[in-house]
């Protein structure tokens, strides 16, 4: 019998690559997202390419009684959900200054409760059972903030805390359900055209930039591998190992490099759509603009398999480049 997972945000970017790495894996998919067109896509196409059983149900998982009533509908339709994987996130790129109590409500509605609404109705089912998996996907920005996205930054945070909090419950429960957090770098995903922004030109995702195939292999591996958390790419790696050592130093160099990081100087039109409130229409796939400049691979696995040569180059690769920022801002 076929194994099941459910994926939130499922119908582009990082979480239309998961469902395709679960489906070439053999598992049937539940794809769960606000856009009943990219989803029935989504779902069509898994279905022709690798012959799973899947499910499409639009659900908007900042409504905990909508994902609730989502898991209902894939245990009715697949069968016991053995893992679920919670990857939807909204963001919006802006100083604090120029949001509103709205945006922030929103958006961490969608990207922080989205997974706590997620990992409730998942953990509803897999407790009775004593068995399954929940991935909650993270951030390097989980660790250390970025100027113009303070909503994601936030949110991500508090992911980062509900899910150590809930593990240890877990462990205290003796229970068999494992949960797991894996944390991104910069990705090309659609996002980056959709996503809220008042800064007038278009945004981009900080480089290095990672196709979205490379987080969803670690989030299957996460899956499937008793991981606490996964760090994907040395980026990842160094933003969080970097502000553990110069938390202040990491304050100055962003607020340059964080605003010419993630802009571009392409215009963008004011009435650009964007998908904060209401998903925008069409179907974008896995991937965003940025094809010729992202990298397929990085060293997910290897870090995994061989932490202790890994951490060892990391930490001095690290303290070289804090040197190197502190002689440079002369601190």
């Amino acid at each position: 019998m076929s194994k099941v997972v459910v994926v939130t945000g499922a119908s582009a970017g990082v979480g239309r690559a998961t469902v395709e790495e679960f489906a070439r894996r053999g598992y049937d998919v539940a794809l769960l997202a606000r856009d009943p067109d990219r989803l029935a896509h989504a779902a069509s196409d898994l279905e022709s390419r690798y012959g799973v059983r899947t499910v499409a149900i639009p659900t908007d998982v900042a409504d905990a009684d909508a994902v609730e009533a989502a898991a209902t509908r894939v245990e009715e339709g697949l069968g016991p959900i053995d893992v679920w994987v919670n990857v939807a996130m909204a963001t919006v790129f802006a100083p604090v200054s120029k949001l509103t109590a709205p945006e922030f409500e929103r958006g961490t509605k969608v990207t922080y409760l989205g997974q706590v609404h997620g990992t409730m109705s998942a953990l509803s089912r897999m407790r009775s059972r004593n068995r399954g998996t929940i991935v909650n996907v993270g951030s390097a920005l989980g660790y250390r903030s970025v100027p113009l996205q303070s909503i994601y930054c936030g949110a991500k945070f508090a992911i980062r805390g509900f899910t150590d909090a809930l593990r240890s419950e877990l462990i205290h429960d003796k229970l068999n359900v494992h949960l797991t957090m894996v944390d991104l770098p910069a990705v090309n995903t659609p996002q980056f055209d959709w996503a809220r922004n008042k800064m007038g030109v278009k945004a981009k995702p900080v480089a290095p930039i990672f196709e979205p195939e490379l987080p969803a292999r670690a989030i299957y591996f996460a899956a499937t591998h008793k991981r606490r958390e996964i760090w994907v790419g040395f980026p990842t790696v160094k933003a969080i190992l970097a502000n553990r050592i110069a938390q202040g130093l990491i304050d100055k160099y962003l607020a340059s490099t964080g605003y010419t990081g993630q802009l571009t100087e392409e215009p963008l039109a004011a009435d650009a759509p964007d998908n904060l409130f209401e998903p925008v229409r069409g179907d974008y796939g896995a991937h965003g603009r940025f094809d010729i400049e992202s990298k397929a691979h990085s060293w997910e696995m290897f870090t995994d398999r061989h932490r202790t040569v890994f951490w060892t180059a990391a930490a001095l690769g690290v303290i070289t480049g804090v040197h190197w920022l502190a002689k440079k801002y002369k601190v």
